[in-house]
């Protein structure tokens, strides 16, 4: 039996990086007293895993080999939210009987929101 304890990105400012995932996604930071790593973890009740993020001194220069896929309720008040939060739009798609629309987050991390009607956002 496991579980994905973390979700665990490498960025140059992992204060700001938990700070915008957690205004995005509704997660909580915790605090583990470095300011070379911050944790993000998810609401009460949400089976999700809690993402982690580590200061490493060299960008990011690739597209992303992982990436995180969002099934929400309203893709386009998640989009929005996270745009007003910093993130910029890579594009829209529509392929394998999904609609998505791909952002990136401040450090340039990809992220795809798709909407679901089996996902409520609350």
């Amino acid at each position: 039996m496991f579980r994905i304890r973390h979700l665990t990105f490498d960025c140059g400012d992992p204060g700001a990086l938990a700070d915008f995932w957690c205004a995005a996604l509704g997660y909580r930071r915790t605090e583990l007293g470095d300011q070379h790593v911050a944790e993000a973890i998810p609401p009460e009740g949400v089976q999700a895993p809690a993402l982690l993020f580590i200061k490493v001194p060299e960008p990011k220069t690739a597209k992303n080999r992982l990436h995180v896929d969002l099934a929400v309720a309203d893709r386009d008040a998640v989009v929005q939210r996270m745009l007003d939060l910093g993130a910029t739009k890579v594009g829209e798609y529509d392929e394998w009987g999904t609609q998505w629309v791909t952002l990136r987050d401040l450090e340039g991390n990809e992220v795809c929101v798709a909407q679901d009607p089996r996902f409520s956002e609350g």
